[in-house]
Order: C-alpha cells, then structure tokens, then sequence
C-alpha cells in the first residue's frame, strides 16, 4: 500500500498534536510538530534576550537564525519524540504559557516561517508522514494527500489547556489561558505570511464535543478511506 502524506491543521489547543501522534504510531509513520519548531525559535529568542513583555528584537533573531539547529529524537519510553534545541532537549521547557504567549509573534516573521518550512518539507520529502499545525496543508504541503482542520470553541480549548498545565504542575490561572487561547487565534489567522486558514480542499472536523478516543476513531476512519483510494 502506498504510502500518503497527512498535513493537520488548526488552532491552538484543538489536539492536533495528540491525534497526529496516534495516527503516525498506528500507521508507522513519521511525526513531526511544526508547532514544537516554531516554540524552539520562540524559547531561543527568550533565552537570548531576543523577547520580553518589554519588546522584540526581530532583526536580531533574524540575524541569529543560523545559530539554530531544531531537531526530533525518538523516546522509547514516551512513544513520540522530543524536540531538541542544539542538542538540549526542551520538550518540557517549551510547553509553558510563557512561551505560548510569545510563539505567535514569532511565527509571523516572514524569515523564520521561510526556515522551517524549507526543514519541514525535507522532512516530508519521502511521504509516510503526519504533520501538525497552522500552515501545513497551504504552505507546507499544498499537495497533501490527506488535509484535516482542527476547530473547537476557544472556551472548550481553553480548558484542555488549563488542565493540561494544571496537571504538570504549573500554576496558571483560567481566565489568562482564555486570553492567550483567544490572541493566539488573532495573530495567528491576521499574520500576513502564511495566516491560519482552512485549505480548501481539508476536512474539517469540529471537536468541541468529542473525546479524545472519538476523535481518533472519527480520524482514523478517514485516514482508511484515503489509503483505500492510493491502492
């Protein structure tokens, strides 16, 4: 059976990232979270001085973009893997709603996104992938054999993500993970290079109201139905 490329995308929260590792195991595919790449160069510029509440150098992370090396290792005992920031492994350092606030407007300089897409379609470059977030199935891979769009209400994602920073240990409050939720969804659907917009040719599926197993279910049955027609 041949194999086909998957580009999900959608908004922040909507468990794109979760759904597409599930499928990518199932089907032994590769995974590959564009989002985790775009925290990377959002954790790097904080890390160097590059963003702050205070403002944001530009010109100067543009002008470090070469100093950034993003890559993904397989854990055994996770069953995905990890992200790694020249060679440091920042898989948890890059999950908290400090950077969350920040990724957005990194994600909208025209240098950056021209960096990772080139890395991301080298990495699709063979099929047999699955790949996640905002820009996938217009920019990354236009001609994707299989194009979902995640959506959900920002109240519904906005409590996913509370919980999900509650039960590691962060102390957040749920009325900033709403505001965060709500602003990710401005700038990423106004940016000017490569906005949050549903492919014409995606499916979308709206999970407002589906568990975690029913989304996968409800996905995996697509996925079939498109491996069916490649026979």
């Amino acid at each position: 059976m041949s194999k086909i490329t998957i580009a999900i995308d959608g908004f922040s929260s909507t468990g794109k990232s979760t759904v597409a590792k599930q499928l990518a195991k199932h089907l032994g595919y590769v995974y590959v979270d564009s989002g985790a790449m775009y925290r990377a160069v959002t954790y790097y510029a904080m890390q160097n001085g590059l963003i702050s509440k205070d403002g944001f150098n530009v010109e100067g992370l543009i002008s470090q973009l070469d100093n950034i090396q993003i890559s993904f290792k397989f854990n055994d005992n996770l069953g995905f893997a990890e992200v790694y920031l020249n060679g440091e492994n920042i898989e948890k350092a890059i999950r908290t709603l400090e950077v969350s606030g920040f990724v957005s407007q990194v994600a909208a300089i025209s240098e950056v996104r021209a960096k990772l897409v080139e890395q991301q379609q080298k990495m699709g470059a063979e099929k047999g992938v699955v790949m996640d977030g905002r820009d996938i199935g217009t920019v990354v891979f236009p001609d994707a054999d299989l194009k979902l769009f995640m959506t959900a209400t920002a109240e519904k994602r906005a409590i996913r993500r509370y919980d999900e920073l509650i039960e590691r240990g962060d102390e957040v409050l749920y009325e900033d993970v709403l505001k965060n939720v709500q602003e990710r969804d401005r700038i990423d659907s106004t940016r000017e290079d490569s906005p949050l917009v549903k492919a014409e040719d995606a499916i979308e599926i709206d999970n407002s109201n589906l568990s975690l197993q029913e989304q996968y279910d409800k996905l995996l049955d697509i996925v079939k139905k498109t491996l069916e027609k490649t026979k």
